[in-house]
This record gives C-alpha cells, structure tokens and sequence, in this order.
C-alpha cells in the first residue's frame, strides 16, 4: 500500500515536471484553439494604453516540433522498388531506408481514395465514407464520399496547432459531383487543413496533360509536352518553392508537406529517358546484364527473382514461401502471346513502368534534397509509404495503351496494343502494364489492387527518417520492423510525435475517436520487439473480404480486378492463414481449424457493423454512371453554356452517353475567312467528341471512341460568309430497346445542321459509344484544353473570327413505345424529338 502511493507520488511529481519542461501532449479538447486573451491596458486614450500584439498572432506549434514529409505513392507492388528487392531502381527509397528504419507489415485498404481518407483521418475508409472511390460512390453512410465532419484530417488538426500545411498531387477525396467551380468545396484540401494545394482532383490525370488546380482554381499547366513538361517534375517544383518561400518568411514554423504526386498510377508516362535505362544498351540494363533490356524473359522469372532478392535482403524472413501465380493470370509462355512483337511489347510496358517509378523517386528525392539544404532535414519526419495499394491489374491481360478503356469494361486486344507499340507512353497514349507485371511487382504475395482479403492488395512498404530522433543501426535486419500494423495508424502517430492530442471537438461538432493507432514506439532503440499495436483489423474491397486477429488472418476472394459484373458472395471461398508462421498467406489453413475460421468470419461481420461496411456492393465499371449520384445539374435536360465556360469536369458536365441528344451553338461571324476553332469538346486522346469548324470553315463533329475508332462528319460546304448570326447544331438518335439490347454503349445517327435546323446538311451512323466514361479531361466552350479530342488540331485551338453566343445542350431521355405502336413508328417519334 505505502508503496503504491509512493508510486502514485513520483507518477504525479513526473507529470507535474513535464508540464513546467512543455514536453506534455498538447491539450485541446476543441479546435480551432480560442482567440488569446487580451492581456494588455485599454484607458480612454492610446497614450496611456499598453497594447498586446499576442491576439494578433496565430496559434503556437508545440515546442520543438517536428517537420513532416508524408510521402504517398500510388499502386506500387511490394516487390517493385529496389529498396524491397525489387528490380525498380528507387535511389532516394534506398538511400532512406540507409538513414531509417523499413517497415515489411504495413498495410492499405487495396484502394485509392479509401487508402487516403484512412490515412489523413487515423480511421477506417468505411468510417471515413470511402469505402470506395469517390468516382463510384452510393447513397450509404459508409461509401458517400464525404468524409465527416466527426473526424477531422491529420492536417486540420496540425494547422490549428500552428503547422504550415500544404498538398501537392494527388487529391481523391473530393466527391465527383463536387468537382466543379461551383463546389461546394467543404471537402477540398483548403477545408480539410491545407494551406496550400496544387494538384489534380480525381483519381488520375494525364501526366502530359493534366487537370490541375491551385486550392480552388483550375489553371492551365505551365508548359507543354514538346516544352518538357511532365507532372511529376511539376509537382516537386512547386513544394520546393513552397519550402523554400515559407522558410525564408517563418524558418521556425514546422511544416507538413503531404506528396502525393498520383505516380505510378495509370496512364504510365515517364519521360522517355528514363524508359530507355531499362532498355538494351542502357544504364541499368547494362547493369544488369541485360544484353537484350530487362523484362524481356517475363513476369515468371522476374517474380521468382525478386523472392529471392527479397530473401537476400533481409526483407522478407528466410522462412516465407514465395506464392504461386494464381491460375487466372497467364504464364508469360502462354500461346495467347504467341504473335510477331507481341513479347517486345510487353516488355516496354514494364520498362516503361520502371522508368516511371524510378523517375517519380526521383522526384520525391528532389524534395527532401530541398529540405536538407534549408538545414530542417534533422528535425523533419519523413514517412515514405510505397503505394496506396498493390500493383494495379486494370490493364487486362495484355495491357493496354487506353486504360480508360478498360475502366469502361472495354479491355484492348494484343493487337490493338500493337498499334501504339512506337508512341507507347508518349503523349498519344494512356497505357497500362499486363497483370502478369501486376502479379511480378506484388512479389512475393498473391493477388492485386483491388483485392483486399490478399497482401498482394494491401501490404505495401514503408520507410521513416528521423534523424533527430530515430537512431539506426545501418544494419538492414535490425531496422526491420515487422509489426502488424495499418495505414490507419499514421495519424495517431503523428499526434504522438507533435505532442498533441486530438480534439474532442473541432469547429463546434464531436469527435470520433481515432481507429488507429500510434506506432512510435517502433522508432525507439528496441523498437523491433515492441508489441503489436492492435489485435484486430478488417479489410473489405468490392466484396473481397478479410479479418487479421492475433496473428490469424481469413480471407474471402471474391472476383479477379480485371472482370466485371456482380457474383454471389455465397460463393466466395475463405481461407485461413498463420501470419506468425506463414508471412505471404501461402498456406490455407482452414481445413486443419474450421472453428477457428467459423470465429474470424463472424469477427468480420461484428467488424463491417462496426464500421459501416455493409451494404457489401461488388459493381465496377457500373457504378462509374454519373447518373447514379446527385449532381449540380440535378435532373435537368436543357443546358446552356457561354464561351469562357472551360474546365468543367466530365462528373460535373451535362451526359451525353447512352442517350439521345443535341447541341446547338449560336455564332456571331465577323471575320468569314478567320473562323475555325472549336465550338464545344468534351473528353480528350482516350475518348470524348468536338464540335469545331476546320481550317477549310466548315463545320465537324468527331467522336473518338477510345481512341480505337473515330467517326467523323463533315458539312460539305463551308459555313456561310454573308451572314453574321449562324446558328449550327450537331443530333445523336440513340439506338435503345431493340436495337441495342445492351441499352449502353450503343451506336446512333449523328446529323449536322447550318442555319436550317430541320435539313441536315451531313449524316453518318455511329456504330458504338462510351458507355460511363471519356476519361481525365474537361469539357470546355470555345476552345479544347489538355489533350485534344481529335488529330487534326493542337490544342487549344480556340475558336477565332466571331464569337460563341451560347452553345445549348439537350438530352431527350428514353421513350416508351405504346403497346399499338410500330417500331418504326417509335423511332419515327425520337427522331422528330431530337431534330424539332
């Protein structure tokens, strides 16, 4: 007894010593903090009052708090970079992990958004509402896509601690139908606790020509491909500058830079240079002693010698098993690759994702170069995650040069891919490797992107530098740290480091507890043997499902990524696994202990009530229909846009997919022999259509689909010269019910009209459409930003010689046919709706 209360004496005379030396959590049980106290003298005049100049100033960080870098890359294999053994050169990965400690257990949600909403919260996706990606987002509380005010971001809480915050790349956060310059922008990084953003909002965007925004406004990119721009570069650029410029105004405020440059996420497209290192005769070809190039002798091999390495290394234990390629993916010998260039082709699809993953570390490294040379190095966190998910399998068996093809259910054929085999990751392209490369890169694991339930799909590496605090070893295996651990558990960390606790209010609503948890104690000395952290963590992904509890994990397979439809989850088969004897899942278990599997599968559901995970909603490409989800537009079919009205997002834009429509415009001539231009584009090189006048004045409507077919119509004449109001007008006649018994996707007749709005002067019928998507790029009014839509122009090519009056869009929704009507008295009846 007396000796308890001694120890409660000591315990309370530490806690008391800690708050005098400011080395406690920073309390603050609401957020913003409140406005400091006026301290100072106010009499009648200034003469004899004593100012307090500190309720001018913003909060005060903890002292000696430290710096942030929080590094994401995106869909990066376990086994890609070199640093894990893979055959990627990753320098500024392989110089941290010299300088810090690896991380072999970490684990992500096996998708973009969830990956992201869990890592800036410290909670679940599902519980963050990403329980997918914002792009197929439902009505239920656990897939909206509007993270909740209840859980504020890592950075919102820094800032209000007096951290300098900012985001460079990318942001996927943001809900697709709020994409537009009309918000509402309550989830955009400025309201999420950046100061500072500059990046692109979605999922993706071409790295030639991308969507940017700086905070809330879209801008065109600062140079063109044939002028060396890439966004990568772009992207590093701007965070050293916002480094440099906040360092040179406040050197002692800390900072949190959050990179997430969107790399290597599809379309791959690297700067050539780095490509042709892979390639015969270059430098790490050569280095390989690749007389050939490297990837030339295919996925089997490369996978097998990456397990190897890995194993070599230290990376993975001596004892793991490297997993078999799973039956539903092809052997790099599989006949259906037994065409002339077919193999070469599929080798420049992995040199050309090694160049695009070596040259985005290198990137990174500009970054954190930047910081050493202001001197903060020492004093800053780096946390390095490689991937917000597994390699990604999007790219169906042979790849393909248009992945958004793919996302459309659309999967290129090897010869197809061929075509583009000379501009493959140039500006012309949008490509993306074969799964086979997927499977190599997720060494030693099974499975992919998307795949949940397998490592393949969730374990990624990671690597923190510290030097102030993080003393190493230099010895790989002793600065391995192998416990089970999640990307939900880096924001608790990050408060643990900065001395802050989290709010139990911000901006006047209540705060959820965070899921995760902090795993600094993994930086101290005997880190390595610290516990594990949590005992239980559910991962769920279109179904696929999975439960880690106590070193037991079972897994539930539902669907290969690169397939669509729905499955009955009835059939999934669950595995059982060891991970304390089994590091890669390899052997099944659930024979030998069915109770035990029976016990995890209803962890799972206690789990998925927990966190909003059901209802369980396996759909893909289907659920990419805008018209799934509220929009500014609500449920209007009459639109009518004004020239300067550029960059608004597909998600945001009037449909014209799977529907009859028109658009009109309205032109103003004043000078006959300067018109050309275009009128209205939406899309871009993997799909989209433009209504433009030519070089010859006349007027062209062209559909890409895919960049595979192009349908063109051409008015025979050139738009007419004495007059200055000319109105045109493009007409799409759907092909639905009978015609098209698929209902998406569909071909139509396409009309195009001068000035008599009821005689068409061209007609041409269209043999197939986008079904859900065009792709990355904008629709704009009066010009064609990004990468254009068609071949004949470079874009802007703005529209010259009058002006763009109004341009009208009209969707003409589906009718239903009268019992006693003919079918050609029913399309009689769409085409004089359409044309009227």
């Amino acid at each position: 007894m007396i000796l308890n209360r001694i120890w409660r004496m000591v315990v309370a005379v530490a806690i008391a010593a800690s708050l005098f030396l400011g080395t406690s959590p920073a309390l603050a049980e609401n957020l913003p903090l409140p406005d400091p106290d006026f301290t100072g003298i106010i009499e009648e005049t200034y003469e004899t009052s004593t100012p307090d100049f500190n309720i001018m100033l913003g909060p005060e960080p903890p002292e000696d708090a430290p710096n942030i870098l929080l590094v994401l890359l995106d869909d990066v294999g376990f086994g890609a970079s070199s640093a894990f053994g893979g055959p990627v050169v990753t320098p500024t990965l392989d110089k941290l992990v010299e300088e810090g400690l690896s991380y072999n257990r970490f684990h992500t949600t096996a998708l973009c958004t969830p990956t992201r909403a869990a890592l800036l919260t410290g909670r679940n996706h599902h519980s963050a509402a990403s329980g997918v990606i914002q792009e197929q987002a439902t009505g239920f509380p656990g897939y909206s896509g509007l993270i909740p005010q209840s859980k504020a971001t890592i950075a919102q809480i820094l800032q209000a601690h007096g951290y300098s915050t900012s985001w460079f790349g990318k942001n996927h956060n943001v809900p697709s139908n709020q994409t537009s310059a009309l918000g509402p922008f309550t989830r955009w990084p400025n309201d999420l606790g950046f100061d500072y953003f500059y990046g692109f909002i979605g999922g993706e965007t071409d790295q030639w020509y991308p969507t940017l925004y700086e905070n809330r406004n879209p801008i065109n990119q600062p140079a063109s491909p044939e002028e060396g721009y890439n966004l990568t570069q772009d992207l590093a650029d701007k965070a050293i500058n916002w480094l440099t410029y906040n360092h040179s105004l406040s050197p002692d405020t800390p900072f949190f830079l959050y990179f997430a440059p969107g790399a290597t996420h599809a379309p791959h497209q690297p700067p050539p240079e780095y490509v042709d290192k892979y390639q015969a005769g270059g430098e790490h070809a050569v280095a390989a002693g690749a007389e050939n190039g490297m990837f030339v002798d295919g996925w089997d091999e490369e996978q097998a010698n990456t397990c190897v390495k890995q194993k070599e290394m230290g990376v993975i234990p001596q004892s793991a098993q490297c997993t078999e390629r799973p039956a539903e993916i092809p052997a790099w010998d599989d006949p259906q690759f037994d065409i002339p260039d077919a193999k070469d082709l599929l080798a420049l699809e992995m040199q050309t994702y090694a160049g695009f993953l070596e040259y985005t570390d290198v990137e990174v490294g500009r970054v954190i170069d930047a910081i050493e040379k202001l001197g903060e190095k020492e004093n800053t966190l780096i946390i390095y995650i490689v991937g917000d998910n597994g390699a990604s399998a999007e790219g169906g068996f042979p790849g393909t040069c248009n992945e958004i093809s793919n996302l459309n259910g659309i999967n290129l054929t090897m010869e197809q891919n061929l075509e583009c085999k000379d501009k493959w990751g140039g500006p012309e392209t949008s490509p993306h490797y074969a799964v086979g490369w997927t499977w190599a890169m997720d060494a030693p694991f099974r499975w992919t992107k998307q795949v949940a339930s397998y490592f393949g799909g969730t374990r990624n590496p990671m690597v923190i530098s510290w030097p102030k605090e993080i003393m190493t070893t230099g010895n790989r295996e002793e600065d391995m740290r192998s416990q089970f651990l999640h990307v939900i558990d880096v924001a608790p960390t990050l408060l643990e480091v900065t001395h802050i606790e989290p709010p139990n209010k911000f901006n006047g609503i209540s705060q959820e507890p965070m899921e995760g948890a902090s795993f600094a104690k993994t930086f101290e000395s005997d880190g390595a043997e610290q516990p594990p952290l949590r005992d239980t963590q559910y991962f769920e992904m279109f179904t696929h499902r999975g439960i880690y509890e106590d070193g037991w994990m079972a897994s539930a397979f539902h669907r290969v990524p690169w397939e669509q439809g729905s499955e009955p989850i009835e059939d999934d088969p669950w595995e059982l696994f060891d991970l304390e004897e089994d590091f890669t899942q390899h052997d099944d278990l659930s024979a030998s202990y069915p109770e035990k599997l029976e016990e995890l599968q209803q962890l799972f559901n206690d789990e998925a009530e927990k966190y909003n995970v059901f209802p369980l909603d396996d759909r893909f490409a289907e659920r990419f229909d805008t018209s799934l989800r509220p929009s500014v537009l609500g449920d209007r079919t009459h639109f009518e846009f004004y020239e300067g009205a550029i960059r608004l997002p597909e998600s945001s834009a009037p449909s014209t997919k799977n529907i009859s429509h028109s658009i009109t415009a309205d032109l103003n001539i004043t000078d006959p022999e300067m018109v050309q231009g275009v009128i209205l584009a939406n899309g871009g090189i993997t799909g989209g259509y433009s209504l433009y006048v030519n070089r010859d004045h006349k007027l062209v409507y062209e559909y890409n689909y895919f960049d595979t077919e192009r349908t063109s119509i051409t008015s025979p004449e050139a738009l007419p010269t004495q007059q200055e109001q000319v109105q045109v007008k493009f007409d799409f006649v759907y092909d639905g019910n009978d015609a098209c018994p698929a209902q998406i996707g569909c071909g139509g007749m396409g009309s195009l009209y001068v000035n008599d709005l009821n005689n068409p002067v061209a007609s041409k019928s269209f043999e197939k459409t986008v079904p859900f998507g065009f792709g990355v790029d904008t629709q704009d009014v009066g010009m064609d930003l990004q990468a254009p839509v068609s071949n004949n122009y470079t874009p802007p090519f703005e529209f010259t010689g009058g002006t763009i009056e109004k341009v009208t869009i009209d969707l003409y929704p589906p009718l239903e046919p009268d019992e006693d009507m003919s079918n050609e008295e029913f399309w009689n009846r769409i085409i004089q709706k359409v044309t009227r």
